[in-house]
């Protein structure tokens, strides 16, 4: 048995290997340096060339680019009408704002439970969450993987909700042969620099309903138009003249943001090959292990993947999950943990959210840990990441 690092053997690998890191090439550098050249850095063409390439490649009808994947969550729960008095039905195993954006509308997040074998929402627990306040779903694509739309579509269409898909995790996944971003109501991405796409920071809504995306592009821009036809004191003196029709915020996007971003979007399709490649790699190495639980997937969803979690079966192990974090990191292989439920926060604590709404969710948070994935690594790479797990697995490994 190889001893571990963190006892004072010799780590796997000697550079440390993170769980996600971007990757910009020249050609990115590039585009981002043409636009600080050029006349507009901020609401200028990058911004709508960004907007037309989203919607091409997921089929939207409307994209709206935004400063970051929070902004485009809040921008789609004021476009949907939620407001105070409002629930809206979210999972826990999530990053914050993807219950945030209900707060942020004075509004309710309710928590459903996940299902224990993928770790999405469960429509099942959706639909005995909804009351007569329920006004929106913000199903969670995590790790990448698509949610069960076909049941979740079900559910809202029949008590008239607005079906909110946070796709932060999910660019490039595709539902039933279709791209994420062209069939819930209203779609959110983020350009995180972990995402499979980056502007650093950036995100963007996507809809396939005017009615929608009229309300992002007021909520986006201080709630003001430029477009007389919205106006309600029109017409004005001249081309000068625009009204504040609605109380909006300042979440607009830079054009060199959104030129990054475009640069990105060529490369997308293999980022996400590679992504896969990386993950059925993985998924071979780790069924083999007892000690591991793989995610499982839905067979309608053609993920790319921005996590790989793997789920520690602690009962079969001598070590707890920061045991073995911290050997990780001996190895110079850097976990992360994806994620706390959000409910368990002391912020939510203090509205009178208590530990337990969620079993199943909580039971799965216990053991889960994301490993390094993204397209940079190289089989190396992988290797050792496999390497590293299967080591720390022996060692702690009920005998």
């Amino acid at each position: 048995m190889e001893r571990l690092a963190v006892h004072g053997g010799y780590p796997v690998r000697s550079s440390a290997l993170y769980y996600g890191r971007q990757w910009i090439g020249e050609e990115d550098i590039r585009a981002v340096v043409d636009v600080l050249h050029s006349d507009f850095i901020t609401c200028g063409p990058k911004v709508d060339e960004l907007e037309c390439t989203l919607e091409e490649y997921t089929g939207a009808r409307y994209a709206v680019a935004v400063c970051n994947g929070t902004a485009a969550l809040h921008c789609a729960c004021m476009a949907a009408g939620v407001g105070p008095g409002d629930e809206v039905i979210t999972t826990p195993i999530t990053f914050a704002a993807s219950a945030n954006c209900a707060l942020y509308c004075g509004a309710t997040p309710v928590f459903a439970d996940i299902d224990p074998e993928t770790y999405n929402i469960d429509p099942e627990s959706i639909r005995t969450r909804i009351t007569e306040k329920t006004k929106a779903v913000v199903a969670v694509d995590f790790t990448g993987q698509a949610v069960k739309h076909k049941e979740i579509r079900a559910i809202c269409d029949e008590f008239d909700l607005v079906f909110i898909e946070d796709a932060a995790h999910a660019i490039a996944t595709k539902y039933d042969g279709k791209p994420v971003g062209s069939l819930a109501d209203i779609t959110c991405f983020s350009f995180h620099p972990v995402k499979t796409v980056t502007g650093g920071e950036g995100g963007a809504v996507l809809t396939n309903k005017e009615e929608y995306y009229h309300k992002l592009t007021l909520v986006r821009t201080h709630g003001i138009t430029h477009d007389e036809a919205y106006m309600e004191d029109a017409p004005h003196e001249g081309p000068w003249c625009y009204e504040q029709v609605c109380l909006g915020y300042n979440y607009r996007i830079t054009d060199f943001q959104a030129a990054l971003i475009t640069s990105q979007m060529k490369k997308l399709n293999a980022f996400a090959a590679r992504r896969k490649e990386i993950v059925s790699a993985y998924d071979e190495a780790f069924a083999k292990i007892p000690e591991i639980i793989v995610q499982k997937e839905i067979p309608e969803s053609d993920t790319c993947r921005h996590l790989y979690i793997v789920r520690l079966a602690l009962d079969k192990l001598t070590c707890t999950r920061r045991e073995f974090f911290d050997a990780m990191a001996a190895e110079n292989i850097h976990c992360q943990i994806h994620y706390v439920p959000v409910y368990w926060f002391p912020y939510y604590r203090k509205l009178g959210y208590q530990k337990g709404l969620c079993p199943k969710a909580e039971e799965v948070y216990k053991g889960i840990m994301s490993v390094p994935l993204y397209p940079k690594m190289t089989n190396k790479d992988v290797a050792d990441v496999i390497h590293a797990v299967k080591k720390v697995v022996a060692y702690y490994r009920i005998k």
